[in-house]
């Protein structure tokens, strides 16, 4: 009785943490004893399901912030005004984020120590999946100039809020309605608007007993995890140095870059800043999808951040779909990692190149696992860089995908507080 007491008043960070932990354990125990089938069968699925709950939420949770939050702002040039500084902060910093990655690319140089004689067994390892890869990146890149703005206007909300990939759409169609709403009269729509306040209730409460089941998720999520990657340790060896890069750029966004805006702009201590979101960066990091993470993130922005419903509502969402600096990151990194592999120099040229290149697609790139890997062809492809590169990196995506959702969140966190500092709806009492 005294462990079950304790254990529920622990917070959600650290019931977290146990279950990462544990699941880590049970992984090793499981491939050291045999009972990997086991784990797969009968484990894995309850980090499937944690990881469905989550999606499940994620449309109607976007859908219904966005109302309630821009309907809120009755004041139109207040709206637009938030959604430029929205916009502009979110570019600010995917190109930084781009660039620390060339840097340290650069400057490390993994591809330079990567031993030839394994590329071609990883050619053939992976080959399937670059084709699929290739025809996806292929479909992208014939589309008009224009095609990003055109897949932002849905054909039918219903379909388009039937599948998580198309989030933008669900966003336009938010933002079109939740500024309809404002611009009819008050006294006509104050029950449409009395509607959606109820549900959001209804949805954050859903999300409350979502994350009830968040340490269970998490230890099968890892657990499964450490199954599925016990036999490719020579691939962690091989690409070791290749991965202390990428995870070096990603760890200097989190504990340096985003602390230092949130202290300087936002006027919150750094350490107040990350201890607020790390239970959303521990669900980011075992689901590797900012969409699936967005419940969570939302909560602790406005719960620990003090940062109001209303900017959280409108700012967060829109971050899910454009913000994306760690996949930019890493995009960097891999580009000129795939090029140092096979011996080819890119001009200073050619790296600017991939920073613009790898800003827009990251603003593509959708908010679910590995979403990224098909915007990195078309990295690659800017600057004619072979897509077999991806079969070197491809065998470690899963884990470093999975450091780059928390970088995601953490920019997008980042973001909301200083919109809400600007316009004096931040509350750090």
């Amino acid at each position: 009785m005294k462990w079950t007491t304790l254990i529920r008043k622990l917070p959600l960070w650290a019931t977290i943490f146990i279950g990462m932990g544990l699941g880590i354990l049970w992984g090793l125990i499981s491939v050291w004893t045999g009972w990997e089938k086991f784990t797969t069968n009968w484990i894995a699925p309850w980090g499937r399901i944690f990881l469905n709950l989550l999606k499940l939420i994620a449309v109607p949770l976007i859908f219904v912030s966005l109302v309630k939050g821009i309907s809120s702002l009755t004041d139109i040039t207040k709206l637009s005004r938030i959604g430029y500084k929205t916009i502009l902060i979110y570019i600010i910093t995917t190109v930084f984020a781009t660039s620390v990655g060339l840097v340290l690319v650069n400057v490390i140089k993994p591809g330079d120590l990567f031993p030839s004689e394994q590329q071609e067994q990883y050619r053939e390892q992976f080959g399937g999946e670059i084709e699929l890869r290739e025809q996806s990146a292929r479909e992208i890149k014939d589309q008009t100039p224009l095609h990003f703005i055109e897949d932002m206007v849905p054909e039918n909300i219903v379909s388009a809020a039937g599948d998580n990939s198309n989030m933008l759409q669900v966003i336009f169609f938010a933002i079109l309605f939740a500024i309809a709403l404002v611009l009819v009269p008050g006294e006509r729509t104050q029950l449409v608007k009395d509607f959606f306040d109820g549900l959001n209730d209804v949805i954050l409460k859903i999300v409350d007993i979502i994350m009830r089941f968040a340490p269970v998720g998490v230890f099968a999520l890892m657990a499964a995890l450490v199954v599925d990657y016990s036999g490719n340790a020579d691939i962690f060896s091989a690409l070791g140095m290749y991965m202390v890069t990428v995870i070096a750029g990603l760890f200097l966004l989190i504990i340096g870059f985003y602390p230092l805006l949130v202290r300087t702009f936002a006027r919150i201590p750094g350490f107040r800043f990350l201890r607020g979101i790390l239970p959303a960066q521990l669900v980011a990091f075992t689901t590797s999808s900012s969409a699936a993470t967005l419940p969570v993130t939302m909560k602790q922005v406005t719960g620990e951040l003090g940062v109001s419903k209303s900017i959280a509502n409108f700012v967060l969402p829109v971050g899910v779909t454009i913000n994306m600096d760690g996949t930019s990151c890493y995009q960097a990194i891999a580009a000129v990692f795939i090029a140092q592999v096979f011996g080819i120099d890119l001009t200073l040229g050619q790296q600017l190149t991939i920073v613009l290149t790898a800003t827009l697609a990251s603003i593509g790139s959708p908010g679910i696992p590995s979403g990224s890997i098909v915007m990195l062809i078309i990295v690659l492809n800017s600057v004619g860089l072979p897509v077999e590169g991806l079969a070197l990196i491809l065998g470690v995506d899963r884990p470093l995908d999975m450091l780059r959702t928390v970088v995601n969140i953490t920019g997008d966190s980042t973001v909301a507080s200083i919109v809400a500092r600007s316009e004096g709806e931040l509350d750090i009492s």
